[in-house]
């Protein structure tokens, strides 16, 4: 979990392929109304995020009945980790990063519909968590990969 350019996809995708279990990207399950939304440069309220929530919450509900899922999700609040674990058996993961490197980031990525312009609503609505594995984004994703697969093994 993360602000939006921290690496939650590219270390998602390298931490599911080394747990041989199936990656999902939260943004993927956006309503297009919030990916529109975004676009045009305006930030998801609570009211907008609900539906996308919801929809996470009951995919994961499915996923953990499969085993092992990796997902990607910003998960910016408290109340949105709390939505998405009910049963309070996920291993979250908070890639932390400044405002000004991870903003760099999104400079330079294209392929994405958040500009980077909403980067401070992010940072401005973000609830660090309390109960998760803290990374930091500086670390090549790998190094990331590694980390966190050392701290989920006793985690288990």
């Amino acid at each position: 979990m993360g602000v939006s350019g921290c690496g939650k996809t590219t270390v998602g995708t390298l931490l599911a392929n080394r747990l041989n279990a199936p990656f999902y990207d939260a943004d993927d399950f956006h309503p297009e109304s919030n990916v529109l939304k975004m676009q045009q440069g305006t930030s998801l309220n609570d009211s907008d995020r609900k539906p996308w929530l919801e929809t996470l919450a009951t995919n994961i509900q499915k996923w953990s009945t499969e085993g092992e899922a990796v997902l990607a999700c910003s998960a910016l609040k408290r109340s949105y980790r709390d939505m998405l674990d009910s049963n309070r058996d996920a291993f979250w993961v908070f890639l932390q990063g400044g405002y000004p490197a991870i903003y760099q980031r999104l400079q330079q990525r294209t392929d994405h519909y958040m500009p980077p312009a909403l980067l401070q609503s992010q940072f401005d609505a973000l609830e660090p968590p309390t109960k998760a594995f803290r990374v930091s984004v500086t670390r090549s994703p790998e190094h990331i990969v590694d980390d966190i697969l050392s701290k989920y093994q006793s985690y288990e």
